[in-house]
C-alpha cells in the first residue's frame, strides 16, 4: 500500500476530527485540528488522543460495508495498546485479547490496537494469521489436505519457520501465530491452548451427526485488517464479534474449498446425491446450521442465526438514517447465505456502496500462495530508511 501525502493525512484528519467533535458534542475542534496540522508538517504523522482512538475504532466498525452486525457498533470495546512493541509483549496482549472477548462463552466485541504505522516505513507490527484461532490445513502424501484448505498456505509458512505439526495431524489443530516487528523477526507464538473454546457440532434430530465429529472454535478474531483512521493507519489491530451461524455451517463447513462436509452428511441422511434437481446440497446445509445453532447454544456460547441478524441489521439502517448517516453496504456480503430470499428487507435493500474513512481494509498478506515468505518488516524498515539516507 502507498502512503498517502501529507495533504491526504491532514485532509482525512480534519474530516474525522469534525466527525468525531460533532457527533460527541465536544468544543475545541479548531484548536485540535491546528495542533494536528503542526504535529504533520514535523513528522509526516500525528497521534490520536485515547478517546479518538476508542471513538474511531467504533465508527470504523459502524462504516465497514461488508459486516451485518454493525447495530452493536456503540458497544465495541477499544484496548488501546499503542505502547506495545515487541513479539513477546504484542502475544501477551492477543491472549488477553481472548480471554476478554470470550467472556465464559458470552462473547462480546473487542478491538486490540497496536503502534500505527510510520510513514514511508510501513506497519510496526504484522501478525500473519488472517484469524486468531484457525486450523491447520496439512498436505498429505497423496496431495490432499487435512485440515482447512484454506489454511495450506499459512501452514506452510509456519513450517518454513520452522514450526513442528503435530506428529499425529489431524483435522483441527491449531495453527501457530506468527508476528513480527520492525525489530523482531517473524517469530512463532504457540497458541495458549486454554483460552480456545471450541463448541464440538451436534444435531439435535440426527444422532449419527456427532460421528461426522466436527467442531468448531467460539471466538472469530480477524487479524489481518488494517485500521485506517484519520489518514493514519493501524496494520496491527485484531478485532472480533461474534459468529454468525452460518459463516460455520455454510461457508467454514459447507464449501468445497473447505471442509466440504455437504456430502458426508447427505449421506447420512440417505438423500439422492446422483441428481442435482433432488436439491440434496440445500437440505445438507440446513442441516448443517441446525447443527451450528443447536451446539453453539447448548454449550452457552453466543452465536446468531441470519434472520434474527437480519433484523437487527435493518434496525441499525433505521438508526443510521434517523442521524442523517448513509448506511454503507455490500450487497454480496450482507445477505445471508441460509434462506436469504427470506430475508427480504435486506436482500431487496440498495446500500451506499462507497467505502469512508474511518474504515477497515485487507492488510498486505506476508507470505505468498505457497507459504514463500514476502519481505520482511524488518527488510522493509531497512530499506525505507536507506532510501531516506
Amino acid at each position: 500500500m502507498a502512503t498517502p501525502p501529507v495533504g491526504d493525512v491532514l485532509a482525512e484528519a480534519t474530516e474525522f476530527l469534525h466527525l468525531f467533535h460533532d457527533e460527541r458534542r465536544l468544543p475545541g475542534v479548531a484548536a485540535r485540528i491546528a495542533q494536528v496540522r503542526e504535529e504533520v508538517a514535523l513528522t509526516g504523522t500525528y497521534r490520536h488522543t485515547r478517546e479518538e482512538l476508542g471513538y474511531g475504532a467504533k465508527v470504523a466498525w459502524r462504516q465497514s460495508a461488508r459486516c451485518v452486525g454493525r447495530v452493536r457498533w456503540a458497544g465495541l470495546r477499544v484496548r488501546d495498546r499503542r505502547d506495545v512493541t515487541t513479539v513477546a509483549g504484542i502475544a501477551r496482549e492477543l491472549a488477553q485479547h481472548l480471554a476478554v472477548a470470550d467472556n465464559s462463552g458470552r462473547i462480546q466485541s473487542v478491538m486490540t490496537v497496536f503502534a500505527p504505522d510510520r510513514p514511508r516505513v510501513g506497519p510496526r507490527a504484522r501478525i500473519w494469521n488472517d484469524q486468531l484461532i484457525r486450523y491447520c490445513g496439512h498436505r498429505t502424501s497423496g496431495g490432499s489436505v487435512l485440515g482447512d484448505p484454506a489454511q495450506v498456505a499459512m501452514t506452510d509458512a509456519a513450517l518454513r519457520l520452522g514450526w513442528s505439526p503435530p506428529p499425529v495431524p489431524g483435522r483441527f489443530d491449531l495453527l501457530p501465530w506468527v508476528i513480527e516487528t520492525v525489530y523482531e523477526d517473524p517469530t512463532l507464538i504457540q497458541v495458549p491452548r486454554d483460552l480456545v473454546r471450541e463448541v464440538a457440532l451436534a444435531h439435535p434430530a440426527y444422532p449419527w451427526f456427532e460421528e461426522l465429529r466436527l467442531r468448531w472454535h467460539a471466538l472469530p478474531v480477524i487479524s489481518n485488517m488494517r485500521l485506517r483512521l484519520g489518514g493514519v493507519d493501524y496494520s496491527c489491530a485484531p478485532f472480533n464479534g461474534h459468529y454468525l451461524g452460518d459463516e460455520i455451517g455454510t461457508r467454514n463447513m459447507g464449501d468445497r474449498d473447505r471442509y466440504d462436509q455437504l456430502l458426508p452428511v447427505a449421506r447420512g441422511l440417505g438423500l439422492d446425491t446422483s441428481r442435482e434437481d433432488t436439491l440434496w446440497r440445500e437440505h445438507a446445509v440446513l442441516v448443517l446450521n441446525q447443527a451450528v445453532l443447536h451446539s453453539f447454544r447448548l454449550a452457552g456460547v453466543r452465536v446468531s442465526d441470519p434472520h434474527t441478524e437480519s433484523e437487527l441489521f435493518m434496525k441499525f439502517c433505521a438508526q443510521e438514517e434517523r442521524a442523517g448517516r448513509p448506511v454503507h453496504g455490500d450487497w454480496s456480503w450482507l445477505n445471508g447465505s441460509v434462506g436469504w430470499a427470506a430475508l427480504h428487507p435486506v436482500h431487496h435493500r440498495y446500500y451506499d456502496t462507497r467505502v469512508p474513512n474511518p474504515n477497515l481494509w485487507q492488510a498486505d498478506r506476508a507470505y505468498g500462495p505457497a507459504g514463500v515468505v514476502e519481505l520482511t518488516l524488518l527488510e522493509r524498515h531497512d530499506a525505507a530508511r536507506r532510501r531516506e539516507d
